[in-house]
């Protein structure tokens, strides 16, 4: 059995694909409100901030995979995510199952050096804490070695269904919903992306690789490194229009912090948009040589054809087919 917490998200949802299509047909998915995304999921009913329940949702587990996600709430954050994990190494050890942790870069610096797995914890604001003490917890856990335990480490996402982030609330869905895409801060800093779908692919490799245990993983990303121009450009040409786009000063977010709590909450990842965000994942390839990466042209490509096929579909619900 391989087990998903925290089982409704972006990543969650293509990692349970996945496992179904490459490694095994028990895959049990677990949240407050877990949906199936293959016919044969077992769903667990389970809340993480609560031992009891996380202990059973794991209980004959061989692998474990901790994508759970919050909202971006920092006090939330503060409260809940070290609750969650803890709980979650604690049902595994008890269970001797492995633990696959997924992870983000919050807790590097803010700046323009190549990020590897060897990058030293600087982290800028108080997410960043809570992911830095996260890591740390996992870190702790692998070095004890009672279980086995990897990190899947990734950059800002970008890709189709529910994902979240930046790039994809300010110039993807801009585009489909046919108005004028943003950029944060800076059209010339160089960006690493992953596509979501590569990021649980790779989670998945790495997690049924027996070798891959006991070390932090970058997940693989395109080699190419587009700025955000760029990247706007390639977007615009694959949606059908002329490129245009406006640049958001950290002035222009300061102002609307003052009126929106949720613009609050992302103010202290800015910084990372005012440098080039290098993302090196050269001992994935190396481990995992096989493995195909979507170039950003590739994945941009995938949303637009999936836009126009849920609108096709949206016309023929209209018209009673």
């Amino acid at each position: 059995m391989q087990t998903i917490l925290g089982a409704n998200g972006q990543i969650a949802i293509e990692l349970a694909q996945e496992l179904r299509r490459n490694h095994t047909n028990d895959v049990r998915l677990v949240s407050r409100n877990p949906r199936k995304v293959n016919d044969t999921d077992a769903l667990v009913s389970a809340d993480l901030l609560d031992a009891r329940q996380t202990l059973d949702a794991v209980k004959g587990s061989r692998i474990v995979y901790f994508t759970a996600g919050l909202p971006p709430d920092t006090e939330l954050w503060e409260r809940r995510f070290p609750v969650m994990l803890k709980n979650a190494l604690d049902a595994c050890r008890a269970e001797g199952a492995s633990f696959a942790y997924f992870d983000n870069t919050y807790m590097y610096p803010q700046d323009d050096r190549v990020q590897t797995e060897d990058t030293p914890f600087a982290p800028v604001g108080r997410k960043g804490n809570v992911r830095a003490a996260m890591a740390s917890m996992v870190l702790e856990e692998m070095a004890r070695g009672d279980i086995p335990v990897l990190i899947g480490r990734a950059p800002e996402f970008y890709g189709p269904g529910k994902t979240q982030s930046f790039t994809n609330a300010l110039v993807i869905e801009k585009l489909q919903k046919q108005a004028m895409p943003l950029v944060p801060v800076r059209d010339d800093t160089r960006r690493t992306l992953i596509w979501t779908p590569d990021a649980s692919r790779a989670l998945a490799t790495l997690g049924n690789a027996s070798d891959a245990f006991g070390h932090t993983w970058h997940l693989p990303c395109c080699d190419e490194r587009p700025t955000y121009k760029e990247f706007v450009e390639m977007a615009c040409r694959a949606f059908g229009r002329e490129t245009s786009y406006r640049v958001i000063g950290k002035w222009a977010f300061s102002a609307a912090g003052l009126f929106s709590r949720q613009v609050r909450e992302i103010r202290e990842l800015l910084p990372r948009y005012a440098h080039d965000n290098l993302f090196g994942s050269t001992k994935f390839k190396q481990r995992f040589p096989g493995f195909e990466v979507t170039s950003y042209r590739q994945g941009i490509q995938r949303i637009r054809q999936d836009s126009a096929g849920h609108c096709a579909g949206q016309e023929r619900g209209l018209d009673g087919g």
